[in-house]
């Protein structure tokens, strides 16, 4: 039976990254389960790209493969670490992403459609929020940009400055684009917005941006960061207000189903992003999931 290892904590999923990567130099003509000791490097066990995997392993026959569970910033680090010694790693990856621009990574194919086609990202407020925010409900809903424009501000993150300050620089540098979102907004005066967000790059991206651009119309804006189930638990019974960070139709399905008729879809952030397995383009000979059968 397929195997999935969920709850360990950040060291021991380094551990566990790192000796996915293996020495393959010493033993190039091993077959790439070989290589990686049959480990695929995965994030928080909540995530939907979790569950996907978990599909992918029973579409693909994939027996003998388990996958890691733990942060988005543990996955990275053994990224890193493989990719600086040339060495193989399979991760769970998703764009937009930081880590596309600093690495040559590719997606393998999904023949078999584990990973569903391209995702949306949707934000989600709960039931109500219009009524008693219409100038926040309108932003909120006109709020659009593109994977350019989130991977300024990841890697500004990603670099070293904090999400406050680097969503700051944006809001500054982009003042046609905030005027697109704030079009027939009214300032506010102190009413309180609470945003709930997955720990994800991208949507401490965005959260941190909407948050920067309410402010300065006048709003008093809460951050919550939570895992996905608790967000959108959140979203349901009303004590958040607004998530940027609801991942469609795949990634968060479970949850959208759950949760029918509890919230408000008010608009789409983002298209064409997507999910699914990631390997350093130097691993040459492995290009579709199938290839890990071999």
């Amino acid at each position: 039976m397929w195997k999935k290892i969920a709850g360990i904590g950040t060291a021991a999923v380094l551990t566990l990254g790192l000796a996915a990567c293996g020495s393959s130099n010493n033993n190039e003509n091993a077959s790439v389960g070989d290589q990686v000791n049959y480990k695929i490097t995965g994030i928080d066990p909540g995530a939907g790209i979790m569950n996907a995997t978990d599909q992918a392993l029973k579409d693909y026959d994939l027996s003998k493969w388990t996958v890691t569970s733990g942060s988005s910033s543990a996955m990275t680090a053994a990224l890193k670490k493989a990719y600086d010694k040339k060495d193989p790693i399979i991760i769970t990856g998703w764009t937009p992403h930081w880590m596309f621009a600093k690495y040559d990574l590719k997606y393998l194919k999904d023949p078999k459609g584990s990973y569903g086609d391209a995702e949306e990202i949707h934000t989600v407020t709960r039931k109500g929020f219009k009524d008693d925010h219409p100038g926040a409900n309108k932003l909120l809903s006109q709020f659009s940009w593109t994977e350019d424009d989130m991977g300024e501000v990841m890697l500004a993150v990603q670099e070293g400055k904090k999400p406050e300050e680097a969503a700051a620089d944006f809001v500054k540098k982009h003042q046609d684009l905030v005027k697109k979102w704030t079009k027939g907004v009214d300032k506010a005066d102190g009413e309180k917005i609470k945003l709930g967000y997955v720990a994800w790059d991208s949507e401490i991206a965005s959260t941190n941006v909407i948050a920067k651009v309410l402010e300065d119309l006048g709003y008093n804006v809460t951050l919550s960061q939570v895992e996905a189930g608790p967000m959108w638990t959140g979203i349901a019974n009303g004590s958040v207000d607004a998530s940027l960070a609801a991942w469609l139709p795949q990634t968060h399905k479970t949850y959208a189903e759950k949760y029918k008729g509890k919230y408000e879809d008010i608009g789409t952030s983002m298209t064409g992003v997507k999910i699914g397995l990631v390997v350093p383009t130097y691993m040459k000979d492995v290009n579709s999931i199938e290839d890990l059968k071999k």
